[in-house]
């Protein structure tokens, strides 16, 4: 057995991808991140290798908004036109 658990809690996975438990939940209940919910008080738990493959989603679709969207500087600001010295 391998040190790695299978299935991990909403908090579990909160830490992982560093940010809250609450944010984990609205991402199990919108379906965006694969659970299961087990028991009889119903705790969620997401399998490692599913968290992986979300990453990895997540990865792609973060490069394909990064290629539809690049990341313009600011133009410099061109210098007011001087009036003519005629």
């Amino acid at each position: 057995m391998s040190g790695t658990p299978r299935f991990l809690t909403l908090a579990d996975v909160a830490e992982v991808l560093n940010t809250s438990s609450a944010q984990v939940y609205a991402l199990v209940r919108r379906g965006e991140l694969p659970a299961i919910k087990i028991g009889g008080r119903g705790q969620w738990r997401v399998e490692s290798s599913v968290l992986e493959k979300f990453i990895d989603d997540m990865y792609s679709q973060t490069k394909a908004f990064v290629a539809d969207h690049p990341f313009v500087e600011a133009e410099a600001a061109t210098p007011a036109a001087t009036p003519d010295a005629s």
